[in-house]
């Protein structure tokens, strides 16, 4: 199997466990305040009224990220092990569950799309 593909599986599945660290621009309220990470919204005033909307939006960055990982992590050992039929089902998986946060994490998609053309010529 393609080591590329391999790769780019291991830097989806890190990029992707990363997602509410490293974040990406979101605004809260009726002033659109920036808040682009987990650790950000956590630091938040408690005062802030969309603080728990924030932090919130977050978490959920963090649990479909993960969520993600681990059907990458299943795409990742059938792509070693030569299921490559596994493998492409479970990049399907990752994009779907990256649907929530495609327009911002650009993580999963763009890598099934990719691949799809890939693992159906193999």
């Amino acid at each position: 199997m393609s080591e590329d593909l391999i790769y780019q599986v291991e830097e989806a599945i890190t990029a992707s466990r990363k997602w509410a660290e490293t974040g990406w621009p979101v605004t809260f309220g009726p002033r659109n305040v920036e808040v682009s990470s987990l650790k950000q919204a956590e630091s938040l005033p408690k005062t802030f009224v969309f603080r728990q909307e924030a932090a919130n939006y977050w978490m959920q960055a963090k649990l479909t990220g993960n969520d993600a990982a681990d059907s990458g992590q299943k795409a990742l050992d059938a792509l070693k092990t030569g299921k490559l039929s596994a493998a492409a089902n479970a990049l399907y998986f990752c994009q779907f569950i990256e649907k929530p946060f495609a327009e911002q994490a650009k993580t999963w998609l763009p890598l099934y799309e990719a691949c799809k053309g890939k693992l159906a010529g193999l």
